[in-house]
């Protein structure tokens, strides 16, 4: 029974690439469920408050006006073992091969790989030389107009159970190691990752194709929640609805 429990991801990708070369997924199953999991929130900002002037007042702003979705988050601490994988040959006989070879670091490689951002579009030599002669004001007269296109870190879902497949940014990072091989390899470690999740107003000014999945996981999730708080609706909550005032 064990075997059929499902288990937490990460999956990014990385931007498409030249010559109409596909997306690469970066794909990271949890070794180990985390036992504890801290999803917090933070209130949606309010909008800005319109100036009077003297010959008008500022119109009243609502205290419950908001200008987008509220602030999310998770933060869980995952479980690195290589003595693990190694015994799972049966099953896993390449993750196997990987932890008897280099322990758990090519786990660690790819959970640090969600936070480098990638190469801008037209990056290279031209384009470091260029950015390196503008950040000294050598030919800006030549370059104004024109911006070094900015690099961007890779869309990341947070996969957890069928109900909750959301795009994050990996805000927070840090690792244990705490075993090593003869070779120095981490063989156990424990990963704690913080996940800001990315809202619609977030993913709006992104231009990758990818933006699209990651705007179809946020939609899903919130369609997702919006039903299981409809389903609370039950008997129990019908007899507190029945205390409040008339008006209702």
């Amino acid at each position: 029974m064990a075997g059929s429990i499902l288990k937490g991801a990460l999956i990014s990708f990385t931007p498409a690439g030249p010559l109409g070369l596909p997306a690469l997924p970066n794909v990271i199953i949890f070794q180990f469920n985390p036992e504890t999991i801290t999803h917090a929130w933070t209130e949606a900002t309010a909008p800005q408050a319109p100036q009077s002037t003297p010959d008008k007042p500022a119109p009243h702003v609502s205290a419950l006006a908001t200008t987008g979705n509220p602030g999310e988050s998770f933060s869980f601490t995952l479980m690195l073992d290589s003595d693990q994988q190694i015994a799972d040959t049966s099953t896993d006989p390449i993750g196997a091969g990987l932890a008897t070879l280099s322990g758990v670091y090519t786990r660690l490689a790819a959970l640090e790989m969600l936070q480098f951002p990638s190469s801008p579009p037209s990056s290279g030599l031209v384009g470091g030389v260029t950015a390196a002669a503008d950040a000294a004001g050598v030919g800006a007269s030549a370059s104004s107009g024109q911006s070094v296109p900015s690099s961007m870190v890779p869309i990341v879902l947070f996969v957890w159970g069928p109900l909750r497949v959301v795009p994050v940014r990996v805000t927070a990072f840090s690792v244990t190691e705490k075993m090593f091989d003869a070779l120095l390899n981490p063989t156990h470690a424990e990963a704690t990752i913080t996940l800001t999740v990315l809202t619609p107003d977030d993913l709006a000014s992104v231009t990758d194709t990818l933006a699209g999945v990651a705007q179809a996981a946020y939609s899903y999730t919130q369609g997702v929640r919006s039903v299981g708080a409809l389903a609370n609706l039950g008997e129990s909550a019908a007899s507190i609805l029945g205390m409040l005032p008339a008006a209702f």
